[in-house]
């Protein structure tokens, strides 16, 4: 019967495209919930399946005790000594259903066992390959677009996720068909159905992922990313590091002729992306920031805690702000730093980012 059964199992894994260890943890599962009705829903009830060994067994748990309270959790000791000997009042033993016991209790339910284990092992493997990409980059197809909303349905394996029009780039339009590349966000359960991911195409891990994909130096340790801000669909700086002197962690974000760079702004849109150089010395950190404006010199304020007053030559003034402050903006979210910037010569025209 085991033989018959597990060759059944392998057929029906192959058929749904469900692996064997997941399939049987569903069918373990459905099992228990249809045995455990024969004992008053208690958790006292279970299965194990091996599909190696192709050994399936289910069992009941019950205390021995001197009096049943519980019959379907307690059993007395000169039965449970027939199951195990020398057992004694407070021991815990298993005892094994035969296969025709299960069959009867299983018997009017046997298909929705079946398509309930399905459903477990379908569950499963998905939350578990979704798990797998939890704060990753999946590639997905896009499969309809709500005419209303904007919000795009993406294809990802037997299952349809949702990308709001909100995590989408502001000018960009999906069609039918479009392959897109989005991060996972997030990954929770659907009414204990199937898990659902929150996707991104803003998120700045999106953009992370995209330099660990395409700069082998990143993929491979010997340059860090250590920080990331991001105005989406406009503008990204990201701040690099490696602490191996001959290697330039700009230099290998950018590529050869800015080949790894522009096929993540590709990727990205045409959205911009400033790269600087990471480091310890806020002042440092803070003048690389701003780029592509050229800072003379920051002065680290000692009575509040991190900022800093930034002089930058004042025909450079603008270019140090950016367009409606976004350049200001984004070098603070990168380095967590409070900055007032002030053109050279004219200190009394102090520009807060707080404010542009």
């Amino acid at each position: 019967m085991n033989k018959e059964f597990f060759e059944a199992l392998r057929l029906l894994s192959k058929e749904k495209g469900i692996r064997l260890d997941a399939l049987c943890d569903g069918i373990q599962k459905a099992i228990v919930t249809a045995v455990k009705r024969d004992f008053g829903n208690k958790d006292v009830v279970f299965c194990d399946i091996d599909s190696d060994k192709e050994e399936m067994k289910v069992y009941v748990r019950k205390n021995v005790v001197s009096e049943v309270t519980d019959e379907d959790c307690d059993i007395l000791v000169e039965h449970a000594q027939k199951y195990k000997n020398g057992a004694l009042p407070g021991d815990i033993i298993e005892i094994p259903l035969e296969t025709k016991d299960v069959s009867r209790i299983a018997a009017d339910k046997g298909k929705h066992v079946l398509r309930q284990g399905i459903r477990e092992a379908e569950h499963g493997q998905l939350r578990e390959e979704f798990q797998n990409k939890y704060q990753e980059i999946i590639t997905a197809k896009v499969s309809k677009i709500d005419p209303v909303t904007g919000d795009a349905f993406l294809e990802i394996g037997k299952l349809e996720e949702m990308l709001p029009k909100s995590e989408q780039l502001p000018e960009e339009t999906f069609k039918e068909g479009d392959i897109v590349k989005v991060y996972v966000v997030d990954v929770k359960d659907a009414n204990r159905k199937y898990p659902k991911a929150t996707l991104s195409r803003t998120h700045p891990g999106l953009v992370k992922r995209l330099f660990e994909t395409e700069v082998p130096e990143i993929f491979d340790g010997i340059v860090e990313i250590k920080a990331v801000s991001r105005e989406a669909g406009s503008r990204t700086k990201i701040a690099v590091y490696s602490a191996d002197e001959n290697v330039d962690p700009v230099g290998s974000c950018i590529g050869q002729r800015g080949a790894r760079v522009s096929k993540i702004v590709d990727l990205l849109g045409g959205e911009k992306i400033d790269i600087v150089k990471y480091s310890e010395d806020p002042a440092e950190f803070v003048a690389a920031s701003l780029a592509p404006a050229e800072v003379i010199s920051v002065t680290v304020d000692e009575e509040i805690e991190n900022a800093c007053s930034v002089i930058v030559p004042a025909g450079q003034l603008s270019l140090a702000i950016g367009n409606k402050g976004q350049n200001a903006r984004l070098a603070a979210k990168l380095t967590g730093w409070k900055i007032d910037i002030k053109p050279d010569a004219e200190v009394e025209s102090v520009i807060d980012y707080d404010n542009v």
